[in-house]
């Protein structure tokens, strides 16, 4: 017990501020269509799906000069297209193609800069690593918490702040707060290390598929793709994939990120929870037609399982109550790792002090 007080109390020490920074900034990345929608033009359009209205949208964005790499398409809750430009360079365009606004650095959009911290640390692939890890590191806290509340759960009250600010109260606050809400703690920080770490994914996903199983079926076709048409037709290259999935609603569309490849589209079917689905499209860039495609639920078990890891984990499912929910759970993770910051901190070596103190009397 006394170890696992100690690896507990120094892993809070250690990476507690890390994990409430990242607890919060999950916290209100899960209303950022909401803060888009009260707060950029167009944001509150009603989604548009039919082929004429998207290939419209689709040649006027890809027509300018300075054209972006990839769109993500209007949503039910959010009416506007994001365009992804080279570095740091977006912009938000209305259902008819128009920029609404435009951006050269993260920094310029505080949904963009909090994204990037909450996934990538500032620091791209690294960072992701990072993050993966105090995921890891935040669930062996949670499993270890557990272990410390166990003898004391007869004592057990349920406050959202410790009854006073010492010591003692704000460890039995601690372990009761932590105890509560280690489900949806478990929930956020297995998701998140998954999707940042693709060992720790392939790893809890075994029992269901192999890693080689879930990589070939996530390849892409190995097809080589003409130059891209100027005049491309937009809106058949939508109407085909609407057409091989009926009742499918197109979500993204890239061009090809060198030459000979192809531009591909994502298609979120009605029973994907993924905000942007997991079904492909793939089409010729020389002449439009659709050379290969992949239907998400037909994707190795495995897969499947892991693509309810960024729903579950930005609760892209469930409506309002389900967003309070893992709100609730961001807050939690927020007040938990402050608190265990300040108490370590504030006298990192106190509880050997007193050890050798009671030793001390003993004698």
């Amino acid at each position: 017990m006394k170890a696992v007080r100690l690896i507990h109390r120094w892993t809070g020490g250690l990476i507690g501020l890390l994990l409430a920074l990242m607890g919060l900034s999950g916290a209100l990345l899960v209303h950022e269509d909401a803060f888009l929608r009260a707060t950029v033009p167009h944001a509150v359009d009603a989604q548009r799906q039919d082929a004429a209205t998207l290939g419209a949208a689709v040649t006027r964005i890809f027509a300018a000069e300075d054209h972006p790499r990839s769109i993500v398409l209007a949503s039910q809750r959010l009416g506007l297209h994001k365009l992804a430009y080279k570095n740091e360079h977006g912009a938000y365009a209305d259902q008819d193609g128009a920029i609404v606004q435009s951006w050269t650095s993260n920094w310029a959009r505080p949904e963009v800069w909090l994204f990037d911290f909450h996934h990538h640390l500032f620091n791209g692939d690294a960072g992701e690593i990072v993050g993966g890890i105090a995921g890891l590191a935040g669930l062996g806290f949670v499993g270890t918490g557990l272990w410390l509340w166990w003898p004391t759960r007869r004592i057990f009250h349920l406050r959202p702040w410790p009854r006073m600010m010492k010591r003692a109260a704000i460890v039995h606050h601690h372990r009761d707060l932590g105890a509560l809400a280690a489900p949806l703690l478990i929930l956020s920080l297995t998701t998140g290390a998954a999707m940042n770490l693709k060992w720790f994914s392939d790893a809890i996903r075994a029992p269901f598929s192999s890693a080689a199983t879930m990589k070939a079926a996530s390849a892409p076709p190995k097809i080589k793709g003409g130059k891209l048409a100027k005049d491309l037709d937009w809106t058949a290259v939508i109407a085909q994939a609407q057409a091989r999935y009926p009742g499918a609603e197109v979500r993204t569309i890239g061009l090809p990120a060198k030459p000979g490849g192809l531009i591909s589209v994502r298609l979120r079917q009605q029973a994907e929870w993924l905000p942007n689905g997991r079904t492909m499209a793939w089409f010729d860039p020389a002449t439009g037609k659709m050379v290969a495609d992949r239907d998400a639920q037909a994707l190795p078990l495995g897969s499947r399982i892991a693509n309810l890891d960024y729903p579950l984990h930005a609760a892209k499912v469930g409506g309002l109550p389900y967003r309070l929910v893992m709100t609730v759970s961001g807050l939690t993770l927020t007040l938990l790792g402050t608190l265990a910051v300040v108490t370590f901190w504030g006298n990192p070596t106190g509880s050997l002090k007193r050890r050798k103190r009671a030793k001390a009397k003993g004698a």
